[in-house]
């Protein structure tokens, strides 16, 4: 029964971790939506629709995606240095604001989880991003947590792609005229496509994303920005 309950606590915070509303507000960089709509690009709810599979294609399946496989693989090999590595390496191909947002708010998921880890790979790991040793990328932190809970990888990708393109569409209601209702039925159409997706993404790191090259330089002053609510 104890035991039972732990599994249940664990998977609770896990859950509340995931939905990014605890402990610091969602977070969501919008990978240069508010070019596209300022530019008229975006601005229904099909041209919505095109642009997140768009990200995931240029984007989710170069970096995101390929980052959860190598967090993974470093899990299963036991490496606490492998993951370090593999955090660190993550951060340096980032922006220094996004970079940033996500290591705060992964280290404030370690403080969250790190009680109620069981595993030594996984305590070590926490530890580490407690005392600045590694980065502690929200991603990494969450696939690690993710791993011990044993959760798949492609369930864990699945759900984390899940709830970034529902934060980013979110993000479409503060800059744009699209509909909630729209953007609810629009999300429910990508279940039938993210396990391909996933199943497609790249085997090495491609930090290209065609979105951010091609519209934000022609509307300077509009940056990729991160919302926080």
């Amino acid at each position: 029964m104890v035991k039972h309950t732990i599994a249940t606590k664990a998977l609770a915070r896990f859950g509340q971790l995931l939905d990014s509303s605890f402990p610091s507000g969602a977070f969501v960089h919008s990978f240069g939506l508010e070019p596209h709509i300022a530019l008229g690009q975006v601005t229904t709810i099909g041209e919505l629709q095109e642009f997140l599979q768009k990200l995931i294609m240029h984007q989710y399946q170069g970096l995101e995606f390929v980052f959860i496989s190598r967090v993974y693989g470093a899990l299963q090999k036991e490496s606490l240095p492998l993951l370090i590595r593999e955090d660190r390496n993550f951060t340096a191909m980032a922006s220094y604001a996004f970079a940033k947002a996500s290591c705060d708010i992964g280290r404030n998921y370690t403080k969250q989880i790190a009680p109620l880890s069981k595993e030594l790979l996984s305590q070590d790991y926490f530890n580490a991003v407690q005392s600045g040793v590694t980065s502690g990328n929200e991603l990494a932190v969450l696939a690690c947590y993710a791993f011990e809970l044993g959760i798949e990888k492609e369930l864990f990708t699945l759900l984390w792609c899940k709830k970034s393109l529902s934060n980013i569409a979110a993000a479409a209601l503060k800059i744009s005229r699209i509909q909630p209702s729209q953007i609810q039925q629009m999300l429910f159409g990508f279940d039938d496509t993210l396990e391909v997706y996933i199943e497609q993404q790249s085997c090495h790191y491609s930090n290209f994303n065609p979105l951010f090259e091609e519209v934000i330089y022609q509307h300077q002053n509009l940056e990729p920005k991160l919302f926080v609510t």
